[in-house]
């Protein structure tokens, strides 16, 4: 096992900037999340690091061992890939047995290492079939095997259940977090998934366009995101988000676009500059006005969509000063589309960004 260091990482293709200055140390065990949407670099970088693309500035440290130029064979990685890459013509068994043969390994320690990662994955009973007697759930347990055995110092997994549907993704997800906290490996794992970033990951890495954009565990992403982007994108619904106009008076703050007005108390608390602000609001700390007391409001607007979750409904209200999607755990009280409905938002939980830089700025 190793930790893992981008330093002032760089990677062009011609005139495209796909990874830029990604600074990240990754501690000895932790399992990271490197997440953005298509584009954003995190497969590029989980490439570099793997040694299958060459860099174009900065350095690459597994351990004490800086890798820029070591082969991808000589870095003590395994990485397991979203198409299994399985060999058809063998076997369970030699599939997970054939790196180590290429290595030269022992026939006793392979046998070995074969037989403990088949009784981890629940393998032991599918040996003897061929890829194509597998379902989908079943290939993918026997790429991870093929990792496993391996015994490397960094697993570097890229979005390995994006081919599977949504049950066995939620089965294999549990199912790598259960190995990876029982072997203690080191792992970066690459998803534009959120909500596999947010139920896997010691820490998420958000990136956009080629940057690192927020780097920390999952409540400090969650509930102090860096920007409007991170706001926005992680959370299911994400952060509802919205601009408003600012204007301090005395000891109160006034909040407002066109009918919406909001009133904050700001003693002890840090003040905002006069103009254009942007405000993030959890779904989790919006409601229907009737359904909570102590909250910042009344807001109106006017209810565009309803979703129905079970026991969880969420409303998507338009108003002035933008969309906010509210929880409500009362179902009978949920509007029609179309309808007028009243609602507020939870004192202390308003995120504020700079509406220039799109950077938070304080909380309110």
């Amino acid at each position: 096992m190793a930790n893992v260091r981008f330093e002032g990482v760089r990677k062009t293709f011609g005139t495209v900037t796909a990874v830029d200055d990604l600074t990240l140390t990754i501690p000895d065990g932790e399992f990271v999340v490197l997440v953005g949407p298509s584009g954003s670099g995190k497969t590029t970088a989980l490439r570099l690091l793997a040694g299958l693309e060459g860099l174009s500035g900065g350095h690459i440290w597994i351990g004490a061992r800086q890798v820029d130029d070591v082969s991808p064979r000589d870095r003590d990685i395994a990485m397991v890939f979203q198409d299994y890459a399985l060999y058809p013509q063998m076997t369970v068994w030699k599939n997970l047995a054939f790196g180590l043969r290429m290595r030269k390994i022992p026939r006793q320690e392979i046998e070995k290492r074969v037989e403990n990662a088949a009784e981890a994955l629940h393998l032991v009973d599918l040996l003897k079939r061929r890829p194509a007697e597998l379902s989908g759930g079943q290939r993918q347990r026997v790429a991870l095997g093929r990792a496993l055995v391996r015994e490397p110092a960094v697993f570097l997994m890229d979005e390995p259940l994006s081919n599977l549907d949504a049950n066995l993704r939620a089965e294999m997800r549990s199912e790598i977090r259960r190995l990876q906290q029982e072997i203690g490996t080191t792992t970066v794992y690459v998803t534009h998934d959120q909500v596999e970033a947010m139920t896997m990951g010691d820490r998420i890495a958000v990136m956009r366009e080629g940057k690192l954009l927020q780097a920390g565990g999952l409540t400090e992403i969650y509930e102090d995101p860096a920007n409007t982007f991170v706001a926005g994108f992680i959370g299911s619904p994400g952060m509802s988000l919205g601009r408003w106009d600012v204007e301090e008076r005395a000891s109160e703050l006034r909040l407002h676009r066109g009918a919406c007005n909001l009133t904050i108390d700001t003693q002890g608390r840090d003040q905002l500059h006069r103009g254009e602000v942007v405000i993030g609001v959890r779904p989790e700390d919006a409601h229907l006005w009737q359904e909570a007391r102590g909250m910042l409001g009344p807001l109106r607007g006017e209810a565009v969509m309803v979703e129905v979750f079970g026991r969880e409904v969420f409303i998507t209200v338009k108003c002035d000063a933008g969309r906010y999607v509210i929880e409500s755990a009362r179902a009978v009280t949920r509007p029609r589309i179309g309808e007028k409905v009243e609602f507020g938002f939870d004192p202390g939980r308003l995120c504020v960004f700079d509406s220039q830089s799109s950077d938070a700025i304080g909380r309110l």
